[in-house]
């Protein structure tokens, strides 16, 4: 076997499939938990800056939100090792059923263990779908406020005197309690929250973030359709004689 053949039968083995919904799970996570990191930290400091002055107001929020933080922390390490897992898994099944190493054999493990996948990828999509959807939450939130700073700065509204009346009040949102002080910007002071580093980089990291979430449900769903032809292959391959790239 020559040089070629033996680079096209190396080739043949690669899970393409599950190569492309790593690189995809393992850049989602990333943007994710790197950039909702650091949003969630500049959303703190907007909040204690400008709408909660009391530090006991949004006591509870600071707790929940650097609960987060470390969550993020569990979520990143665990992808990192599935994803690997996943790689090595779809690699070995890929090679065994075109039997690039050998005989092919199958056992109740192996299936039991290719199940087991499918399950549990099919169970963190669910709960990704989830991720997303709450991911999407803070985006809608400061585009809210962004939308209204822009309306203060048209000329409609800069010809007015009514502009101190346009007013953004973070309390109906839910994340600060009623009685929090002030709650509500208007006017001139909105608009310099939102010429504000924090404000700016804040909002669109929680725009990437929101995108990796979702960039991470697509690598997920990737790897159901491969978890799942594995294990059909695995099951069926004693009977019939069939191949697979995932």
């Amino acid at each position: 076997m020559g040089c070629f053949e033996c680079c096209i039968k190396c080739l043949g083995g690669v899970p393409y499939a599950s190569l492309v919904a790593t690189i995809l799970c393992f850049s989602g996570v990333a943007l994710f938990c790197g950039c909702g990191h650091v949003a969630l930290a500049g959303t703190v400091a907007i909040l204690e800056q400008h709408f909660s002055t009391n530090t006991s107001d949004h006591a509870l929020l600071s707790e929940v939100i650097q609960l987060m933080q470390y969550v993020i922390y569990g979520i990143a390490s665990f992808f990192f090792l599935y994803g690997i897992i996943l790689l090595a898994e779809g690699f070995y099944t890929t090679s065994a059923v075109k039997e690039l190493h050998g005989e092919f054999k199958t056992t109740a493990c192996g299936r039991c263990i290719s199940g087991m996948f499918v399950f549990l990828t099919y169970v963190l999509g669910v709960a990704w779908l989830g991720v997303f959807g709450f991911s999407a939450v803070p985006v809608f939130m400061y585009y809210n406020i962004w939308s209204t700073c822009e309306v203060i700065k048209s000329p409609q509204a800069n010809g007015t005197a009514g502009v101190e009346q346009i007013c953004v009040d973070i309390r109906q949102y839910g994340i600060i309690p009623w009685n929090a002080f002030p709650g509500k910007i208007c006017g001139s002071a909105l608009e310099n929250i939102c010429n504000t580093n924090e404000f700016y980089m804040s909002y669109h990291l929680f725009i990437v973030a929101c995108a990796g979430a979702g960039a991470t449900v697509i690598a997920l769903l990737i790897y159901m359709m491969a978890t799942t032809y594995n294990y059909a292959v695995l099951k069926f391959k004693s009977r019939e004689d069939c191949c697979t790239k995932f």
